[in-house]
């Protein structure tokens, strides 16, 4: 066989602008024609086909293409349209798992492929393999006997097998792209009904300003926060994060929210309502997931100004007062859904007009840096401390130093603020 492009210069001038030209492709339907049209210049063929076995049993095949079909078949979407055959020399080339060379083609009418190789005098099967077997297959044809150079087999083997890997690779790509797009619709939708388990506006409470922040880091995440109407004009401040991040840290925060609001009367006292939530959540979600949630309730009073609260594992709410930083830490318990038989411990923290309450997740204070560098509680307590005005300035002033720590580095954790100031 003598090629059109005889020289070397102008071989290799073929093979980069095909290279070229098959890195540019984005679709692999229109991979496969550019790249046929281009080996029409290396290789001349009167006709070709390509085969598949992929999900058959022997002796069975599928044509995927063929030069004597009149309209362009698309063999990844339109796979339940392409012609499926039994037997005869096709299946005994595609099963073989061999290149094969056929000088001399003779084929009788009563082989299924007839139609697509009669008048055809020579054939080059190249068998495309995956995990070691022939799952697809290309022919090329010429109408006049051992038209083809026995000694480029090797080279065109290699060739053709190393495109087929290409294309399958921008099938995947594909695939994967379409599955990610449609994973990621589910995720929004996910994060939507999430975000609808939040309050959708701050209640006015008499006595407090309050402000808030919350942001996942994905789609879905575990933070939540809530604010419970009570008797007397007292408000249970309510601040939780489930273990572990994304949807399923997202499918507790909802089940924890169904608890909380399934509490039997007011949510009152608070370490009543965590020995509610720990009880619930041990008796059938967290026992075989190894998920737990870390929770802060406050009960406040406006009358008297206290916050009477417990807490489950969760970080103490930061306290400003008078110009000094301080912790509700006097009590602690386990994370929520650990062990069934967990009570939670009470205390009451006595406030005054002009100070600040921090609820806050560890998301704000274990965001690290494009360095490494952990942000930490002395920064939190560092911005707190000099922060001028009411919630929502500390909110700000506290969002601001964490996004100027963090730089480029995206959140590793959700985040979330609530800050109080006491009126």
């Amino acid at each position: 066989m003598v090629s059109p492009v005889v020289d070397s210069e102008a071989r290799l001038r073929h093979a980069v602008d095909t290279m070229r030209e098959m890195s540019l492709q984005t679709d692999p339907q229109r991979m496969v024609k550019a790249y046929t049209e281009r080996m029409r210049d290396l290789l001349p063929m009167e006709g070709f086909m390509s085969l598949s076995r992929r999900e058959l049993q022997e002796p069975f095949y599928r044509v995927t293409r063929s030069s004597r079909w009149t309209k362009d078949v698309n063999p990844w979407k339109q796979k339940a349209s392409l012609p499926l055959h039994k037997g005869g020399l096709l299946a005994d080339l595609i099963y073989g798992d061999q290149p094969t060379i056929i000088d001399d083609l003779q084929v009788t009418p009563d082989d299924p492929a007839y139609d697509y190789l009669k008048d055809r005098r020579t054939l080059v099967a190249i068998p495309h393999f995956h995990q070691g077997k022939s799952l697809n297959m290309v022919i090329h044809l010429r109408n006049a006997p051992a038209a083809f150079d026995h000694s480029a087999l090797p080279d065109l083997v290699l060739m053709s097998n190393l495109f087929g890997r290409a294309t399958q690779n921008l099938v995947l790509s594909d695939e994967l792209k379409r599955a990610y797009t449609s994973l990621d619709r589910e995720l929004k939708a996910v994060a939507e009904i999430q975000r609808s388990l939040l309050p959708r506006v701050l209640p006015n409470i008499a006595g407090l300003d309050l402000a808030c922040f919350y942001q996942t880091a994905h789609r879905a995440g575990g933070d939540y926060y809530d604010l419970f109407p009570l008797p007397n004009g007292e408000w249970g401040i309510f601040i939780a994060d489930v273990s572990g991040h994304g949807t399923p840290a997202a499918v507790v925060m909802a089940i924890t929210h169904s608890i909380a609001h399934a509490y039997p009367g007011p949510p009152s006292p608070p370490g009543k309502m965590l020995d509610f939530l720990n009880a619930k959540l041990c008796e059938r979600y967290t026992p075989d997931t190894a998920t737990f949630v870390t929770a802060f309730y406050g009960v406040f009073n406006p009358e008297k100004r206290t916050l009477h609260y417990a807490c489950a594992g969760h970080n103490p709410p930061r306290l400003r007062h008078a110009g000094r930083i301080s912790s509700l830490n006097h009590v602690a318990g386990l994370p929520l859904g650990i062990i069934p038989e967990e009570t939670y411990g009470e205390a009451i923290q006595s406030l005054h007009a002009g100070d600040h309450l921090l609820f806050y997740t560890d998301g704000i204070t274990e965001t690290f840096s494009a360095e490494g560098d952990m942000y930490g509680l002395p920064r939190l307590d560092e911005v707190l401390i000099n922060c001028e005005g009411g919630a929502s300035e500390a909110v700000q002033c506290i969002l601001d130093s964490v996004r100027k720590f963090a730089g480029t580095r995206a959140p590793d954790d959700d985040q979330t603020l609530l800050a109080a100031k006491i009126l």
